[in-house]
Order: structure tokens, then C-alpha cells, then sequence
């Protein structure tokens, strides 16, 4: 089968469109001809090994995993002697979980993992870039107990996980103020901010409005500074965190009732099955900022990389 591998750290270049060998399921599992993956954050910092740490996890001198790509939508081609939930021909939608290896043609995925049928009124494009940012930001959400009219502002709107996060907190009924650059104002308004914050004019820190939540999906503000703007019980999320935010969390988690989550998230078919579900209702919408075809593998990391997408980047195979 065809898939884009990597041997090497280091720029989008290392990518290679390659012939290897196709997977075969276990009897636990099911082979998926993959439609369609996406371009995520966490893909190019695996390329690239950044943060340095990578390297500890994934391969300390070349990545042990070759093929990357977290997420999928696709066809199920065939099945092992144990499943009962999927049968040949199912279109199913999902996260590979640490396995990665859905930038080819067909991976084999777990009965159990996390995936769900594809929803029936989207296409494969639309349902691979659900679940990267719709699970990093139910995660930190169902860690909140949110309700109806509190006032919750989303850094990063109108990215990947900011975009998952202003539909997710709309649906639980939150009055959600978005923050994200002036190109990016009509987009988080078509998917239910109340309010926007335009960051290259105003300073959410400085405005003296208080919230109850604030979910910081880019690290882009200092916790002391957001704390500015949180409420005295508030909670702050940050997804995005690296080692010195999460520390700073924990100490104020510990010395105040204020809450700051962090951390690495897990996934859960209940989740893909929650997105679905709020998809099919027409209350959750996947954001494609641009498609490309595997070939263009190179350019789509490269582009993603620059830190400027507008929601996802959906790849088609």
C-alpha cells in the first residue's frame, strides 16, 4: 500500500510517499481503507521532535514509529474472527490513539478503540478532522461542570481544538467569548461565539471582564495573567501547556480554590460517539481550512506548521 513515512526528524521534507507492506487485521480487529487523515499539531511536532522530549517516547536518535497521522475516516475492508460492532462496508471516523499510521491507504484498528460510525451527513474529509481537536476539547470540558449562561472564554478559537471548544461549550448552553486574530472574527461567529476578542487590537487580560472559565487552547497568555480574568472558584484549561505551565498549575491548584487543568488527554469511543452524535444534530461543524492529497504531504506540514490555520487540514488518500 502507499503511505507517507518518515525515517528521520527534522523538516516536512522528511516525508516520503513510499510502497509498504498493507496490513492484515487480528482477530480483534478490523482494516480500514482510509478515505481521508488530517495535518494536526501534534504530527508536525513528531516530525520535527519539538518539544525535545519527543525523542524520549517515540525514539530517542530516529522516530520508532515511521507513519504518522492520528486521525481517520474510511471503509471498513475487512474484519477478524472476533468482531461483532463493524461489519465490511461500514464507513467509521476516529483517533488512532499512540498507534498513528493513518497518513496510507489502510490501517488496522482495535474493535475497541476509539472510533464510531461515520455520520451520515458529513464527508470523509469532514468526519478525519473531528476527532483531534472535538476529543482534546471534550476532555478538558467534561472535566467542568459547565452550565447554562456562564461565561467561558476560548483562546485560539478558530483553530482546531478552539474551534471543537466554542461549538462544544455552545451545546452545553455557555455564553463563550472568543479570542483570535481579525481574519478569523466571521469564522468563530458562524459557529456560535457570542462575543470575539480581535488580539491583535485588545488584550483579553486588560479589559477587566471576569470568566468563569477560560480555556487557553494555544499557550499563548501566562497563567498569572489569565488568572487576572478568571473568577475566584474559575477553572483555566490548558491545553496546550508545556512543562513550566503545568508546574505553575499545580501550585495554584494546590494554594487556591481556582482550578487549572493540564495534561495529556485520553480517548475514548464515547467521545467519537458524543461527536457524532452532536454532528448528526447539526451542532457540532468540522472547520476545513484547506485539502490536500497524500502526494502533497510535505506542503500540508509545512503549512500547518506555520501556526496559522483556520480550523483543520484534511488530507485525502
Amino acid at each position: 500500500m502507499k503511505a507517507a513515512i518518515y525515517t528521520k526528524y527534522g523538516a516536512p521534507d522528511v516525508l516520503q510517499i513510499k510502497e509498504v507492506t498493507k496490513p492484515i487485521p487480528k482477530d480483534n480487529e478490523i482494516l480500514v481503507q482510509i478515505k481521508a487523515t488530517a495535518v494536526n499539531s501534534g504530527d508536525w511536532r513528531l516530525r520535527k521532535a519539538d518539544p525535545f522530549a519527543v525523542r524520549l517516547f517515540f525514539g530517542l536518535l530516529k522516530p520508532k514509529v515511521n507513519i504518522l497521522g492520528s486521525v481517520y475516516s474510511g471503509e471498513v475492508e475487512s474484519v477478524g474472527k472476533n468482531i461483532k460492532r463493524f461489519k465490511v462496508g461500514d464507513a467509521v471516523f476516529g483517533h488512532t490513539n499512540m498507534t498513528f499510521g493513518s497518513y496510507a491507504e489502510y490501517k488496522c484498528l482495535p474493535e475497541d478503540g476509539s472510533l464510531a460510525l461515520k455520520p451520515d451527513n458529513i464527508s470523509h474529509k469532514e468526519a478525519a478532522v473531528i476527532p483531534f481537536g472535538g476529543v482534546t476539547a471534550l476532555h478538558f470540558i467534561k472535566k467542568v461542570t459547565i452550565k447554562p449562561g456562564q461565561k467561558i472564554l476560548i483562546v485560539g478559537a478558530s483553530g482546531a481544538v478552539g474551534s471543537a471548544a466554542v461549538q462544544l461549550a455552545k451545546s452545553f448552553g455557555a455564553h463563550v467569548t472568543a479570542v483570535c486574530s481579525t481574519a478569523n472574527i466571521d469564522l468563530v461567529k458562524s459557529i456560535g461565539a457570542d462575543k470575539v476578542i480581535d488580539y491583535t487590537k485588545e488584550d483579553f487580560t486588560q479589559n477587566h471582564e471576569i470568566y468563569d472559565l477560560i480555556f487557553d487552547t494555544v499557550n499563548s497568555a501566562s497563567v498569572g495573567r489569565a488568572l487576572k480574568s478568571l473568577s475566584k472558584e474559575g477553572t483555566l484549561i490548558l491545553s496546550a501547556a508545556g512543562m513550566s505551565e503545568m508546574l505553575q498549575g499545580l501550585w495554584f491548584s494546590v494554594t487556591s480554590k481556582r482550578k487549572i487543568l493540564t495534561g495529556v488527554i485520553s480517548h475514548k469511543a464515547e467521545d467519537i460517539a458524543l461527536l457524532k452524535k452532536l454532528t448528526e444534530a447539526g451542532e457540532f461543524k468540522p472547520i476545513i481550512d484547506k485539502i490536500y492529497p497524500l502526494e502533497q504531504i510535505v506542503e500540508a506540514h509545512a503549512y500547518v506548521e506555520k501556526g496559522h490555520k483556520k480550523g483543520n487540514v484534511a488530507i485525502t488518500i
